[in-house]
């Protein structure tokens, strides 16, 4: 029986919402429906190995997930092309077709979704960088790009 796509879709969902106990639980539902074949054992791994980063992608900097633009739907496609360039490899076993297959899945299905421009989900830009939000507008908030934008006239006051 091949893996749900009702099932793995879900679950991306989740861990991009950062849902991470009902990811976990949904996760466990893909595993008890998969068959015990290699290219099932790698799909099952990409998709146990992006739950563990996203949920620790806060601490993480060298994980795949902290460093991607989950809004960016050009460079997810791009990265869906390599996944699935990997995934049609002949010299690559069943283990790491089922790997590849999972991580092409993975960015077809977040290009597919709504996620907010330039979070990467956890917070922090994605270059790591937190955003933070100021209101020029707003006479009682000194910040130093508040003070840096204001022209010569405003100054003197």
């Amino acid at each position: 029986m091949p893996i749900s796509q009702a099932l793995v879709t879900r679950y991306f969902q989740l861990i991009v919402s950062r849902q991470f106990t009902e990811s976990e639980r949904e996760l466990e539902r893909v595993k008890q429906k998969m068959q015990k074949t290699e290219w099932n054992r790698g799909y099952f791994r990409a998709l146990y190995g992006m739950y563990l980063s996203r949920k620790n992608s806060a601490t993480d900097d060298y994980a795949f997930f902290s460093k991607l633009d989950l809004s960016d739907k050009v460079t997810l496609h791009t990265y869906r092309k390599e996944f699935l360039e990997h995934m049609g490899n002949g010299l690559h076993g069943d283990f790491d077709r089922g790997y590849f297959s999972a991580w092409a899945d993975c960015m077809r299905i977040i290009a597919r979704m709504d996620v907010p421009a330039s979070t990467n989900g956890n917070g922090k830009a994605a270059g790591g960088e937190e955003k933070i939000e100021t209101l020029r507008t707003d006479k009682s908030q000194a910040t130093i790009a508040n003070f840096l934008a204001k022209p010569e006239e405003d100054k003197e006051e």
